[in-house]
């Protein structure tokens, strides 16, 4: 692999006494989907918190090099607000929406990260300032519209059903201008039919703005059909990793899933 995006090396993080992970090795690659999958409590959430700046890691290293050229940037216990201005932008587990925010309110916060205007001319209002605001309502709404929300634009997020308030974050997330996009189990309480039409919105989403995507989900049909390549967490230890076809074969992570040997 030529000069990953995110480059985790060797990463534990302890609470307390209680080791969540423990020297954890990942890679994801320029414009990959990369999945991390494992049973409930694997430390899954622990891994995207711990490279987002939400905890700190308690040893090891997570490297980004957003343009793939080989010029790596440490972003171990960095802030969450400065991990999203470096290009890595996440959805959580559970929804972290603006409630009493429309949509595409909740849309424009994103984009605050890639603005430029001070606060002068945000009182002044100076056409520089002006121009920027329309920009970032037409992003916003173009954003909208990709994730199909164009018709929920003026409509409190509260009020919007819940599926689309998981498409409704993604959308913000994207508003940042990412590399690297994380998505905590995406699909969670989605039908079929609406984890289907996920699947395809994240795909469109590569090759749209041709950025890398890791997933920790737990619908292992979507997982198996859109991954590249395929971690798998236990206990907070990797104990594998591979294409789907190598991961869905693979009789530790048969174990680690079904709590048994197959063997006997």
């Amino acid at each position: 692999m030529n000069n990953p995006v995110l480059n985790v090396n060797a990463m534990s993080k302890d609470f307390g006494g209680i080791r969540a992970l423990d020297e954890v090795d990942l890679k994801v690659a320029d414009r990959e989907i990369v999945a991390l999958i494992g049973p409930n409590g694997a430390g899954k959430t622990t891994f995207f918190n711990c490279i987002t700046g939400i905890y700190t890691p308690t040893s090891g290293d997570v490297l980004i090099d957003p343009s793939a050229e080989g010029r790596t940037v440490r972003i171990n216990g960095r802030k969450p607000n400065h991990v999203t201005e470096l290009g890595m932008a996440r959805t959580f587990q559970n929804i972290r929406l603006f409630p009493s925010m429309t949509a595409l309110e909740n849309v424009m916060i994103g984009t605050h990260c890639r603005t430029k205007a001070s606060i002068w001319g945000a009182i002044s209002r100076n056409p520089a300032t002006r121009r920027e605001e329309q920009a970032v309502i037409q992003r916003s709404y173009d954003l909208l519209e990709l994730v199909g929300l164009e018709n929920y634009v003026n409509e409190l997020a509260s009020n919007i059903p819940y599926g689309k308030q998981r498409r409704l974050e993604i959308a913000r997330a994207l508003a940042t201008d990412p590399f690297l996009l994380l998505l905590d189990e995406p699909a969670a309480g989605m039908n079929p039919h609406e984890t289907k039409e996920l699947e395809r919105l994240i795909l469109k989403i590569r090759e749209k703005f041709n950025i890398s995507i890791m997933l920790i989900e737990h619908d292992m049909k979507m997982v198996m059909s859109m991954s590249d390549r395929i971690y798998v967490l236990d206990y907070g230890r990797m104990i594998a990793d591979g294409t789907p076809e190598e991961i869905a074969a693979n009789p530790d992570v048969i174990k680690a899933y079904l709590g048994e040997d197959h063997d006997d």
